[in-house]
């Protein structure tokens, strides 16, 4: 979310209401392929806006984990107070790290905060790249552990992919966390949210894109099928996929946010939050819930 975005939810949440004009469907735009795969929404829960509202996780270790969520009020204090002041969609590695995105409104460089099985956090700092955006949306990590990816706001054709910090033993909190390579996109994407790993090469993705003229539906989910697992330094290629748009559903009018996104392998239900217009974003956001047919 960018900061201009940030900064409504701060307004909503003070109790001034923001209404926006829908966002406009352009049914002319070329979409890249046919949605070959069905997600169905099978239900929903109530998003909290202050501690639901940004990203969520699955987490298989230890044993009974529960879901894990971030929002405005899950940021510490003591993070916080040195600038990052915003928590993107979070991700967990099927041995139990979990790793939470972090921004700050300047500077030259993102965070992802570390808590190991045990407990223990730890941060690691990415000194920015030529060219690379300020805003830090998500983290996914590979099935394998080894390799974390990222994304940028606004109209992209890439996504980054990092070592993953405190998995992957060339990372350290001392030292900054480099890019290891790309993921060269087939067709851009806009305003991502959050991906998920739902196989070895296959990414579920939020888009909070309001325009719709790149694939004929606003705030769409999105598959991108890679040409290999992420790695080392070479690059892969990624295939966009149009599935279908996100549940726009609120007792308010106006413009709505596509946030995190989490598909849990064990069950393999796929949830995602859609944030409400104005006020409502105190009452009706939701996780919803979906399944693949």
């Amino acid at each position: 979310m960018p900061a201009s975005a940030r900064q409504r939810c701060h307004t909503v949440l003070a109790g001034l209401v923001t209404l926006a004009t829908a966002a406009v469907v352009s049914l002319a735009a070329p979409a890249p392929a046919s949605a070959a795969d069905t997600w169905t929404e099978t239900g929903s829960d109530r998003a909290d806006p202050l501690t639901e509202s940004q990203g969520l996780a699955s987490v298989e270790v230890p044993a009974n984990s529960p879901n894990r969520y971030t929002g405005i009020g899950t940021v510490p204090l003591a993070v916080s107070s040195r600038g990052w002041n915003h928590v993107g969609d979070p991700d967990a590695s099927y041995n139990g790290y979990y790793i939470e995105p972090y921004q700050r409104d300047s500077g030259g460089a993102k965070m992802f905060r570390v808590q190991a099985p045990g407990g223990a956090w730890a941060e690691y700092v990415h000194a920015l790249g030529p060219g690379e955006a300020l805003n830090n949306s998500w983290d996914a990590i590979s099935p394998d552990g080894q390799w974390m990816l990222s994304g940028e706001w606004g109209t992209m054709t890439r996504l980054l992919v990092f070592p993953t910090p405190g998995v992957n033993p060339s990372t350290s909190p001392s030292a900054n966390l480099p890019q290891a390579s790309t993921v060269v996109l087939d067709h851009a994407v806009r305003d991502v949210q959050g991906c998920d790993f739902s196989g070895p090469t296959t990414l579920l993705c939020s888009s909070d894109d309001p325009d719709g003229g790149l694939f004929g539906i606003t705030k769409p989910l999105l598959r991108i099928d890679l040409s290999a697992p992420p790695g080392g330094s070479a690059d892969v290629t990624g295939h966009v996929t149009a599935l279908r748009q996100l549940p726009l559903r609120s007792s308010c009018s106006g413009t709505f946010e596509a946030e995190g996104i989490d598909f849990d392998r064990r069950t393999g239900i796929l949830r995602v939050i859609v944030v409400s217009p104005g006020f409502c974003v105190l009452t009706d956001s939701k996780t919803y819930k979906f399944s693949h047919n």
